[in-house]
């Protein structure tokens, strides 16, 4: 026991250094991040850089393949795509191991030091940020000291020595390294235990290389559990992180050990935590450039492995997937984007319940129902999303965004719910066979043409965080206004003159009055947007 609880001690000071170091990266990222998650649309080299500076701003390699998984399940990412970023993110998950080699545990204690003075004295959230990065950093080295002295007593047992010897089994060897990466969740944590050993003298090169990369392997079984539950193609990008994994050590542990052995020890000799580092840095970097112009044939043997194609999806939402909320920025960009589209079916319907009134064409009402449903089942899902993602670690301007988010959604199933409103109405019209004037349909039309402008500028001022288009929607809200003032004394002067039916009439009131609405709460969305540009 007194051996157990400074290593299990040291291992989990070591996951919650690198987490909080991870966080207080992402943090500090913010958008940048989102852009270049963006940029993966372009080829798949771009996507092996990606993977390479998203791994290493998350600290996890298995946090950017989960991610991915997300995006291939949200359908945002092709499986080409996907090869790419899982083999950039193979390499950057190798610089927590060489910032291991660099024996920093000395200033970690300062690191601690300074980054808490900095969030006792922080008057802001970007220093805090900072604040948290440097915390992280510190921790994960005094985690790795706390192992390491915890590792000492092992040279003197003889268990220990046995279980060495066992290990010039290069299976054994692998094995061991799988199993303790699966069960840690990490295979830069293990890595670090590896160096820990090697730090206090209790394990060779030659004994390190095969759990080394048994430990690529067991990286892999994350993002396999991530894709339970998700859909085919998601799998398949699971398989595919597998397959080039296993096709790497499989690789190295036959053909290519020997030379990178050498190679490492050469480059420096008598630092066997430094030769872990290099040769775990060689093999995700040589891996990439010999399987890169074969990701292809990765894909191809993915989709044997995973035959069929996807069941038709049960949710409505197209950009959302819980496995990103690990990333909160990225997440944050997602439920954005859901919000458009959702504004988008809006507008579609506003446009179809235009044609359903003016034109008398009824056969189009259930068209009208039925992507309100959607609408309501997509407001549901992202609420739900936010709801989690505001859990997650956000800075203040995120946390302002969820917010804002969650009233945007709010003001267009409102409108939503309007334009249901007005459909019902025609659809009372044609029941009853009511009829409008041509001055009516005039007028109405006109307010359907400036209402269907003022939300549509709405939608896409927050799309774009527009200044100058959310005000131009409150000019334009004015106008709704003054029309619907206008339109109302013009019709109830035709009911007094008996130009139309009673009947006609309220339909023609009540319809300008929810289109009215409708512009009221494009209001509310251009000053979500507004707000943004307060001082």
């Amino acid at each position: 026991m007194d051996l157990l609880l400074p290593v299990l001690g040291g291992l989990g000071l070591f996951l919650f250094g690198m987490n909080t170091m991870g966080a207080g990266l992402e943090k500090a990222a913010g958008n940048r991040l989102k852009k270049m998650i963006e940029a993966l649309t372009r080829n798949r080299l771009t996507g092996v850089i990606v993977g390479i500076v998203v791994t290493m701003i998350v600290q996890s390699s298995s946090a950017t393949t989960v991610m991915v998984i997300g995006f291939v399940n949200a359908g945002l990412m092709t499986l080409p795509q996907a090869v790419g970023v899982i083999m950039g993110a193979n390499i950057g998950t190798t610089i927590t191991a060489q910032l291991i080699a660099f024996k920093l545990t000395d200033v970690a204690p300062l690191a601690v030091a300074l980054g808490v003075a900095l969030w006792i004295a922080a008057k802001n959230k970007k220093a805090k940020t900072y604040a948290e990065i440097l915390i992280g950093f510190g921790i994960l080295f005094i985690g790795m000291d706390m192992m390491g002295d915890g590792l000492k007593p092992l040279a003197k047992l003889q268990a220990f020595s046995d279980i060495m010897t066992s290990l010039n089994n290069p299976i054994m060897g692998m094995l061991v390294g799988l199993g303790l990466t699966t069960i840690v969740q990490s295979s830069s944590a293990s890595i670090g235990l590896l160096q820990a050993l090697a730090g206090e003298g209790l394990i060779s090169m030659n004994l390190a290389f095969p759990i080394l990369f048994g430990e690529n392997i067991g990286t892999t079984t994350t993002a396999m559990i991530s894709s339970i539950g998700a859909n085919k193609t998601a799998k398949r990008a699971a398989i595919i992180h597998f397959l080039f994994n296993l096709v790497g050590t499989l690789l190295f542990m036959t053909i290519l050990r020997y030379p990178i052995e050498w190679l490492v020890t050469y480059i420096s000799p008598g630092d066997v935590q430094r030769q872990i580092a290099n040769a775990h840095t060689s093999f995700n970097i040589i891996n990439v450039i010999v399987q890169f112009p074969f990701a292809m044939l990765l894909v191809k043997a993915a989709q044997k492995l995973v035959p069929g194609t996807d069941e038709e999806e049960i949710t409505e939402s197209k950009y959302l997937d819980k496995r990103i909320i690990e990333t909160p920025s990225i997440a944050l960009g997602q439920a954005a984007r859901e919000t458009i589209r959702m504004g988008n079916l809006v507008l579609e319907n506003l446009a179809a319940c235009r044609v359903v009134m003016l034109e008398d064409k009824i056969e189009g009402v259930d068209a009208i129902f039925d992507r309100e449903k959607s609408i309501n089942k997509i407001q549901r899902e992202i609420t739900d999303y936010l709801v989690r993602l505001s859990n997650a670690p956000l800075s203040d301007e995120q946390h302002a965004d969820v917010n804002a988010m969650l009233y945007v959604i709010g003001d267009i199933e409102r409108v939503g719910d309007h334009i249901e409103n007005i459909t019902e109405l025609a659809q009372y019209k044609s029941d009853n066979n009511l009829y409008f004037t041509p001055q009516a349909i005039e007028e109405m039309g006109e307010m359907f043409d400036v209402c269907d402008e003022v939300f549509k500028s709405a939608i896409l001022s927050y799309k774009d965080t527009d200044e100058v288009l959310a005000r131009q929607v409150l000019i334009l809200e004015d106008e709704v206004d003054r029309l619907e003032k206008q339109n109302r004394a013009n019709h109830i002067d035709r009911l007094n003159k008996m130009l139309c039916s009673t009947g006609s009439g309220i339909v023609f009131l009540d319809a300008i009055s929810n289109l009215e609405r409708v512009s009221d709460h494009a209001r509310n969305i251009a000053m979500y947007v507004l707000d943004k540009f307060k001082d």
